[in-house]
């Protein structure tokens, strides 16, 4: 009897390795957690730009940041977005999302990289679809795309998000055909656990809805041969939801959350190298 090895295409093999890891990498940070004491996200952490701004357009304090209205964020991240195309620094990675990729700590994404963080706070699927044209001239290694509890919590339906994420995976293949593309998936929330101001919306978004979003997000990543990095296995408890050592009220990520997700990019952005 003939048995024949299928041959996978490397993307598969990119998102099996990269998931298969962070199950061990979920287990490392747990033990670690229960030795080391918890430590709140710094109040003063700042999105993360490691890019020389021009003195013209200083860089504001969080509190500045905090009172941008949302073109104002736009204006503020087409320019360190121009002086990413500008300088072209090297092994340049950048974030795509919302608040919980805004307020990932600079300190603690993966070394040797410059990170261009161009999450705005309160973004959605069509917003961030509208605003890809800011990194049409930087020339990334990798894209990081996560996207989607804010349609949810807007009350956008499902396949919208799915549908929107869809042409955000083929404007960037298209613009950046030397890029790898990485769709995150959606994040769980705690639930009843939350102490979000808007946990009674947050309530209505069960973390079954979810996980059925994020299972298209597979789907898109496999059909369009791109890498699917699957958080929300690595941030999920025992009932499917978000734990709560890992976030600071039930939707955003403490310290300790962020820590975990660095590992997840640490891991992801090795094996792309390969």
């Amino acid at each position: 009897m003939r048995i024949t090895l299928k041959r996978y295409p490397r993307w598969a093999v990119w998102s099996l390795a990269i998931n298969g890891l962070l199950i061990l990498a979920i287990a490392f940070v747990v033990v670690r957690q229960q030795i080391w004491s918890k430590r709140s996200l710094a109040s003063s952490a700042l999105p993360s730009v490691q890019l020389e701004m021009p003195s013209a357009i200083p860089n504001p304090e969080l509190g500045e940041r905090h009172q941008l209205n949302y073109q104002q964020w736009v204006t503020l991240l087409a320019t360190e977005a121009e002086v990413a195309a500008k300088n072209r620094p090297e092994h340049l990675h950048i974030l795509l999302g919302d608040s919980i990729s805004l307020w990932f700590p600079p300190e603690l994404l993966p070394e040797n990289k410059t990170w261009l963080n161009q999450g705005i706070s309160g973004e959605t699927s069509l917003g961030l679809l509208r605003r890809l044209e800011l990194i049409d001239k930087t020339e990334p290694e990798v894209i990081f795309v996560m996207i989607g509890i804010n349609d949810l919590l807007k009350g956008i339906p499902d396949y919208t998000v799915v549908a929107n994420q869809s042409l955000i995976v083929r404007y960037l293949q298209r613009v950046h055909p030397e890029t790898k593309i990485v769709i995150q998936s959606v994040l769980p929330h705690s639930a009843e656990k939350a102490t979000w101001e808007g946990k009674a919306r947050l309530l209505e978004i069960s973390n079954d809805r979810i996980q059925n979003i994020n299972q298209n997000l597979a789907d898109l990543a496999q059909k369009q041969n791109i890498i699917y990095l699957d958080l929300y296995s690595l941030f999920a408890d025992t009932q499917g939801n978000l734990r709560t050592e890992f976030s600071s009220d039930g939707l955003h990520l403490n310290q300790e959350g962020y820590k975990l997700w660095r590992t997840a990019l640490q891991v992801t952005t090795q094996l792309s190298e390969q």
